[in-house]
């Protein structure tokens, strides 16, 4: 059952792009970018990595930035972009399973939302914070059938 939590605000370092729902996999595959970026810098995240949902449009694709939330706010390059998460309240809902059922969690927490008058912090298909955190290690839960992820959607 989602809850409504308040949640400070994090900076974050991570890679931006523009992919079809089709191809998200594929860029969450270049997570490893991301890491080296930060290992270079001798950067160490401070929590679990994500994805952050910016526009969320299916026909003309989604705008999507995957990372990790760091200690201080530094300074991104090239598709390597850096920023905070805002302070504030947050609609937050537990996902245990394969990452295939996120689009039905995602829909279910949408429903929850509309169901109790809830107004999302977002203007059409731009959200200012809507978040998948992946809470598993892959290297200790290889089988992405027992993962968990928490989505975080920001209200206003």
């Amino acid at each position: 059952m989602p809850e409504i939590v308040e949640l400070a605000e994090r900076p974050y370092v991570a890679l931006r792009g523009t992919v079809q729902l089709d191809q998200i996999s594929a860029f969450a595959d270049r997570m490893h970018e991301v890491i080296r970026w930060l290992v270079a810098r001798e950067i160490a995240p401070n929590d679990a990595p994500f994805f952050k949902y910016d526009v969320v449009d299916m026909e003309a694709g989604l705008v999507l930035e995957i990372g990790f939330p760091v200690d201080d706010l530094h300074a991104g390059e090239g598709e390597i972009v850096t920023g905070v998460l805002p302070a504030g309240r947050y609609a937050t809902v537990s996902h245990h399973g394969h990452p295939d059922g996120l689009m039905d969690a995602t829909r279910d927490l949408l429903a929850w939302g509309e169901a109790e008058g809830v107004e999302w912090d977002a203007d059409g298909d731009k959200w200012v914070s809507r978040l998948e955190i992946y809470l598993s290690d892959p290297r200790e839960v290889p089988n992405m059938a027992d993962w968990d992820t928490e989505l975080q959607f920001k209200l206003k």
